[in-house]
């Protein structure tokens, strides 16, 4: 049943440490320490994260989007409201990010509460971006099943003979309210570093380690 040649992938962490003394007092705060770190370091999208989310009778679904901001209200993507994502975020507002910065053996995963953007940053954001993404977003039935690729490329030419689309009222922003998070350091011999962050009442946050 295993597969000895890739049970025996593995890799000894010890680029850092992760200690209660050092951590910021809310998630936010170490977030941002370790997210300037991550730019620093010049990873290649360091904003792709793991957006899991879930029907409303449980089955999990998960996927890579990309974060586009993070402020004390949460964390920020944009995604077609009717895509399969969208649809379970309708049935059950609550999903995990996962960031994954192999470079810097870490992860950090947030579990929230989910809510759509005010319309002006979603409309804001939309126009921010290259036409060919504007017009890509507006011309995609996400996650639908369509006949074949030829079907897409004629709406993407319907919608370019059109003009610049403007923000489809399916598509727009989400952002998730962090509930939990956690920071994760890789150490040596898997005895990492874990640091859980959840609301402490008010503005604080009680900070637990968990063993690896």
């Amino acid at each position: 049943m295993i597969n000895q040649k890739i049970a025996d992938l593995r890799q000894d962490y010890r680029r850092a440490t992760l200690n209660e003394s050092e951590a910021a007092a809310d998630p936010l705060t170490q977030f941002g320490q370790w997210w300037q770190e991550a730019v620093q370091s010049e990873l290649e999208e360091p904003n792709a994260m793991t957006l899991a989310t879930s029907t409303a009778d449980g089955r999990p679904s998960a996927r890579i989007v990309l974060l586009k901001s993070f402020d004390g209200n949460g964390f920020l993507f944009f995604t077609n409201y009717e895509s399969r994502k969208g649809r379970e975020l309708e049935q059950n507002p609550f999903a995990t990010l996962l960031f994954f910065w192999k470079e810097l053996e870490r992860q950090v995963r947030i579990e929230g509460t989910v809510s759509k953007a005010p319309a002006g940053v979603s409309d804001e954001y939309f126009h921010s971006r290259p036409v060919g993404s504007r017009i890509g977003a507006a011309a995609s039935p996400q996650s639908e099943v369509i006949p074949d690729r030829h079907f897409l490329e004629e709406r993407v030419k319907r919608l370019e003979a059109a003009g610049e689309p403007e923000r489809p009222e399916h598509w727009g922003g989400y952002i998730v309210k962090p509930l939990l998070v956690e920071f994760w350091q890789g150490r040596s011999s898997r005895l990492h570093d874990r640091l859980r962050y959840t609301p402490a009442g008010g503005s604080s946050w009680k900070i637990e380690r968990l063993a690896p």
